[in-house]
């Protein structure tokens, strides 16, 4: 029966596909082969659809049991039906922790940040469950905890605690590095004021730091004038002298 059901799935799935979203994926995930090309608010319908039945059901069997073959849509998919499901948020932080294991590329992770609203309803039992992300080891792992503080907590209660989370991250990965550096040009154009303060004594790498510029001067949100102060802050202070910052 457990069998019969994860194929009926897939069956929606493959029925959903789109030949010119899958060529669009190739473009921005060249290392992942295992999608079909299915758009994202058709899996969250299917998603929504799969919590109101029988949501832990559905993930016992998919995703702690699971197969070794696993389409792209499928994983998306078990994050989404996480997202979506009701049940004891201590319930829910433990299929989320199993299927984080499981995130090896920054659109799922960033899919899954986005549909986990369950930070809206516990903020503050989420904020402590994230700690252990923040300065994790594992790439996707660190990008979560990165990018659910950029989703869900720049705001006035927690923006003071999030640029020392930021100066704590020393993982030196792409993917991490580009989810601070997003996080603190989104806090700079939120609190402009908090942002430049930060943009002078922070101790972000100096790749993470440009990158940050880079994406303030990036946003419409951001004026002119501001843009090119930001411009000349590639020069970065370190103890009251300014030196060129590169990376190798």
């Amino acid at each position: 029966m457990e069998s019969n059901r994860l194929k009926s799935i897939r069956e929606e799935i493959l029925q959903m596909a789109d030949i010119k979203y899958r060529e669009f994926q190739i473009k921005l995930l060249p290392d992942t082969k295992n999608f079909i090309g299915v758009r994202l608010p058709d899996l969250r319908k299917l998603a929504k659809r799969i919590a109101s039945e029988d949501a832990e059901g559905y993930l016992v069997i998919s995703l702690i049991r699971g197969t070794e073959e696993e389409l792209f849509e499928e994983i998306m998919l078990q994050g989404m039906v996480i997202g979506y499901m009701k049940a004891d948020i201590s319930d829910i932080f433990a299929y989320a922790e199993i299927f984080i294991r499981k995130m090896n590329n920054w659109s799922v992770c960033d899919s899954f940040c986005s549909g986990f609203k369950h930070a809206l309803t516990y903020p503050e039992r989420t904020w402590e469950w994230l700690k252990a992300f923040w300065t994790s080891e594992d790439e996707f792992q660190a990008r979560f905890g990165i990018v659910m503080l950029l989703d869900y907590y720049i705001n006035d209660k927690y923006i003071r605690e999030l640029f020392p989370i930021f100066d704590s991250v020393k993982q030196e990965s792409y993917y991490v590095e580009m989810a601070v550096a997003w996080a603190v040009s989104i806090c700079y154009i939120k609190y402009p004021e908090l942002g430049m303060e930060y943009l002078r004594k922070n101790k972000l790498n100096d790749f993470t730091y440009r990158k940050a510029l880079q994406k303030i001067t990036e946003s419409r949100c951001v004026s002119i004038e501001e843009k090119e102060i930001i411009k000349k802050m590639r020069k970065k202070e370190n103890g009251g002298q300014q030196k060129w910052t590169k990376r190798l």
